[in-house]
């Protein structure tokens, strides 16, 4: 059991595609034909006023898992104002408890390994077995600290407070 992280993360890198660079161009709506622009494309679905939105996520192998977006466009949760952030976990925190109870957890992928061009937070149930001694407990939400360059985290509820743990490939820790 104390392997499956490992093996999670390498099942999952195997398979990823990175994106280097991000073709999608709201002034060039062709551009967001591409694969990769797919949740740029629903951003500028959503109205102006709109700060977060929510998606169900499309992937056959993660059916219990929903998105959680900026309207705006930004490729990296740290680029993000920190209004934005601060908007945007609290609102998949909000999502996360409405579907999970207690038993929920936010993933944010590094951005080197993401296959979306548009920032957004991964929703699901968490796995207590993935829990480790590796963690910064914060009160509220929006404390979550920017991840350093080439880190992802993952947040959980422990009694009354959150623990937040940094990994390149975070969303491995949630139920798929």
């Amino acid at each position: 059991m104390r392997f499956l992280p490992l093996f999670l993360a390498l099942a999952v890198s195997t398979g990823r595609a990175d994106i280097v660079d991000c073709p999608c161009d709201a002034s060039r709506p062709e551009t967001l034909s591409a694969r990769q622009c797919s949740l740029y494309r629903e951003a500028e679905k959503q109205a102006a006023d709109v700060r977060v939105f929510f998606l169900k996520d499309i992937n056959p192998t993660k059916p219990n898992r929903w998105l959680a977006l900026p309207r705006v466009h930004d490729r990296s949760f740290g680029q993000l104002p920190p209004d934005v952030r601060a908007a945007l976990l609290r609102g998949a925190l909000d999502k996360a408890k409405s579907l999970f109870a207690n038993d929920w957890g936010i993933a944010y992928n590094a951005p080197e390994l993401q296959t979306q061009c548009h920032v957004h937070l991964h929703i699901g149930k968490w796995m207590p077995a993935v829990e480790n001694t590796q963690f910064v407990t914060i009160q509220r939400i929006e404390d979550v600290p920017v991840p350093a360059k080439g880190e992802g985290f993952w947040v959980h509820p422990v009694g009354n407070v959150l623990h937040v743990h940094t990994d390149e490939i975070a969303e491995t820790v949630l139920l798929r």
